[in-house]
């Protein structure tokens, strides 16, 4: 199937949900299909979008899960309300690493840590004491990060490392009646995935004293999990709804929503938001030296493929700065105020290391900026909000630089050249970071769509509705009805 091929509407018109959990918000989308004239096609409404942030509590970091799953709910009523022809199905995707552990009746056994709380710091020390980091990577392919699920379980009280678990998406889709699974994208990124069998690796389950019969069997992207139930069945419009794992790492479902016809040979893409994920497209994995040196990950993606990238860090900073001189003096910034701020500001002398651990963790941003610039001898930028402009600049200029020597190594391990970059998410919209990138990179930017999760999620939907008998949803049916929606996204 191609896009622009002759399938630019469903065999079966009732509606579709995506959730698209953030770990700053939380989105309900609606798609409905409306008549048949020229005019007529997909349409995708924002139902509801609410505020996500970790919460601290006894000097950790944790998810309010109980506000999430209720901000949801008040989601999807809404969709019943705006769906008289009925809801087809539901599809969750969200950042990954994160899970809940389940008691008895699958519900939260407690709060979720946050991937940010600083207890894998530890975790990550003693997990490499029992198997090296080493033999780690050459099990998993994956980039080695201590926010990644083997950590934040191996930090867990010794008496929970037997209990059941799942990941955030595939939690909310198991409350919501589908069976308990780990969808393939998120289930690499745990970093306990054997890269050459597909399966939970029994070497790292049995040095870290896991119990396998409470891992979740691992499903492809485009599973269906069974039908929705429970209370929101009490509409009309959720009758007979699907539930279904689209690739529930959010970042594998934003490249899913790229509806680039041409293959990924000569494309890279940086999915932009909190962090930046700067790859490209695999059609298998390479784990070899120059991969393993770099710490390139080999992420599942849709379609059978492999998001081969590097997390680079991301608008997290910038947020963390607006946070911190809105505390300070009451200030408050957006981020449209400190690109235009940003744009009249000369080019700086010197970059940041953007990826320096430090700059990984929360509070007090501008401070840990310029604890980097004085360690190294440079010149130190104001903290306060009149130094925003320069400090603002400073973060995309680096970032640009730190994308551009990103991609070249992925040039030189990939044997590919790049002609452009699809940029994908919330920071699509920077188009000062877009033009700096450019410049950096020497290469076309595409900037794609904002909302290119929740796109990625109904293209998966749609291939595995409309393609009976497929194993997973096939990677040209999920470009085509990406294509085929995209122009229903600009309202996002």
């Amino acid at each position: 199937m191609s896009p622009g091929g002759p399938l630019a509407a469903p065999s079966d018109k009732r509606a579709l949900v995506a959730i698209d959990l953030g770990a700053e918000s939380c989105r309900v989308s609606l798609l409905r299909w409306t008549g048949d004239g020229p005019d007529d096609g997909p349409k995708v409404r924002l139902v509801h979008r609410f505020e996500n942030m970790p919460l601290h509590a006894d000097g950790r970091l944790h998810w309010d899960i109980d506000r999430i799953e209720g901000g949801l709910y008040d989601g999807l009523e809404r969709c019943a309300e705006l769906a008289p022809e009925g809801v087809r199905a539901i599809a969750v995707d969200g950042w990954a690493v994160d899970y809940v552990r389940l008691d008895d009746s699958g519900a939260a056994r407690t709060r979720p840590f946050c991937y940010r709380d600083e207890r894998t710091v530890a975790a990550e020390v003693e997990v490499h004491r029992r198997m090296s980091a080493a033999a780690m990577r050459a099990a998993t392919g994956i980039q080695i990060m201590r926010i990644n699920t083997v950590y934040q379980l191996f930090a867990d009280e010794p008496d929970l490392r037997c209990e059941r678990w799942l990941n955030l998406p595939e939690y909310v889709l198991h409350r919501l009646g589908g069976r308990a699974v780990s969808e393939r994208t998120n289930a690499t990124h745990t970093q306990m995935i054997d890269i050459h069998t597909g399966g939970w690796s029994p070497e790292i389950l049995a040095a870290l004293g896991f119990a396998a019969e409470c891992f979740p069997p691992v499903v492809n992207p485009g599973t269906d999990l069974g039908v929705l139930r429970g209370p929101l069945t009490a509409y009309p419009a959720f009758r007979d709804t699907r539930l279904i794992a689209p690739a529930c790492h959010d970042t594998a479902s934003a490249i899913a929503g790229i509806p680039d016809p041409t293959g990924a040979g000569d494309w890279a893409y940086i999915s932009s938001g909190t962090w930046s994920l700067v790859g490209t497209l695999l059609d298998r994995p390479i784990n070899d030296d120059a991969a393993r040196e770099e710490n390139f990950t080999n992420l599942g993606a849709a379609g059978g493929r492999i998001c081969f990238h590097k997390n680079v860090n991301g608008m997290w900073m910038l947020k963390q700065c607006i946070a911190s001189w809105a505390q300070g003096s009451g200030k408050h910034f957006t981020v449209s105020e400190l690109i235009a701020a940003a744009e009249l500001e000369p080019a700086p002398a010197v970059l940041l290391d953007v990826d320096e651990e430090d700059l990984l963790l929360p509070g007090e941003m501008p401070q840990r900026i310029n604890a980097q610039l004085r360690r190294r001898g440079l010149p130190e930028l104001e903290e306060g909000p009149a130094g925003a402009p320069a400090m603002t600049a400073l973060l995309f200029y680096s970032l640009a630089v730190r994308y551009a020597t990103v991609l070249k190594k992925i040039e030189a391990i990939t044997g590919r050249r790049f002609q452009r970059i699809y940029i994908v998410g919330g920071g699509s919209r920077n188009a000062l970071l877009n033009r700096l990138t450019a410049n950096a990179t020497g290469l076309e930017v595409i900037a794609g769509c904002a909302e290119s999760s929740t796109l990625g999620n109904f293209a998966v939907q749609l291939a595995t509705l409309e393609e009976e008998g497929a194993a997973g949803a096939p990677a040209a049916a999920i470009g085509h009805w990406a294509h085929v929606l995209l122009p229903a996204m600009h309202c996002l």
